[in-house]
């Protein structure tokens, strides 16, 4: 049977990321909090479209100890259907610029639109998260020219029908020429630093997302520092038996830090208290030691 097989790894810090003056480094690993401005997101659709409500969540995230807060003002999950720039800019800017830019989590826009992005810039954010893996050339300019850092996601198809029996021939071949393609175009652009995420549950089936956590190692070596969202997903409850998304923390948990195992540099969550938990149980099975 081609199962897992756990071995001491020799581990490398992957290269810190420049964010608008900042630097995020991944001398471990970095937790990204998840804000929704959003009526209908998956999980948690509606609970922080009150600017004051989402800014106590981001507070509480900050404490839980967030390294970046990811504000989102369109659902993406499997099905959604987009809303226009306006409305997106009208979601997420009031929260923006009642943040600190400069200190603090640093502050990312779950975006795929130019508009909104540029929109976020000049609010101060210091990461633009793009599920659709930094394809449109207006978005790697407005990214050039602010020396924001990226993420580059993996999607197949949109987030309407992306659900719909997708089928790869090489999953992770695939993944790997689409990552690292993403990234040099970034690059070639002026991008200042380049983040890769797999889009687990993005355009993949079940086995497909327990197939790129069994084998991220190969995304990793790419070279680009490592993104994973897992927190909440659909397959998480089909393996549970958990229903209901909001109540999938355990599997939560246990899948990112298998993700951390496999090498994430980056978890991105709902839930930042236990995320930090199982951060730093993965890393130190990663290490094979307690000590740092």
């Amino acid at each position: 049977m081609d199962g897992l097989r756990f071995a001491p790894v020799k581990w490398t810090p992957a290269p810190p990321v420049k964010c608008r003056g900042r630097e995020l480094d991944f001398e471990q690993v970095r937790i990204m909090g998840v804000l929704n401005a959003t009526p209908d997101s998956f999980s948690d659709g509606g609970k922080f479209s009150d600017t004051a409500i989402a800014l106590e969540q981001i507070a509480r995230m900050t404490e839980e100890g967030a390294d970046v807060i990811d504000i989102g003002g369109e659902s993406t999950r499997p099905g959604s259907r987009g809303v226009d720039e306006a409305e997106e800019i009208r979601r997420i800017i009031p929260i923006l610029e009642r943040m600190n830019m400069d200190e603090g989590p640093l502050v990312s826009v779950d975006t795929s639109k130019t508009g909104v992005a540029r929109a976020a810039l000049e609010a101060g954010v210091h990461i633009v998260n793009d599920i659709t893996g930094l394809r449109d050339p207006g978005m790697r300019s407005v990214l050039a020219e602010s020396g924001a850092a990226a993420v580059a996601m993996h999607m197949k198809g949109d987030p309407r029908t992306m659900q719909v029996n997708p089928e790869y021939e090489d999953l992770m071949g695939e993944l790997s020429h689409y990552l690292r393609e993403s990234a040099r175009l970034a690059e070639g652009d002026g991008i200042a630093s380049v983040l890769i995420d797999p889009g687990i549950g993005f355009g993949k089936s079940w086995d497909h997302n327990l197939e790129i956590l069994r084998r991220m190692g190969e995304l990793r070596d790419l070279g680009y520092p490592l993104v994973v969202g897992v927190s909440r997903k659909s397959f998480i409850g089909a393996i549970t038996g958990v229903e209901a998304a909001g109540e999938r923390l355990i599997g939560s948990k246990v899948a990112e830090a298998f993700a951390v195992v496999g090498g994430a540099d980056v978890i991105r969550t709902h839930d930042v208290g236990a995320a930090v938990e199982a951060a730093r149980m993965g890393e130190a099975v990663r290490r094979g030691s307690v000590g740092p």
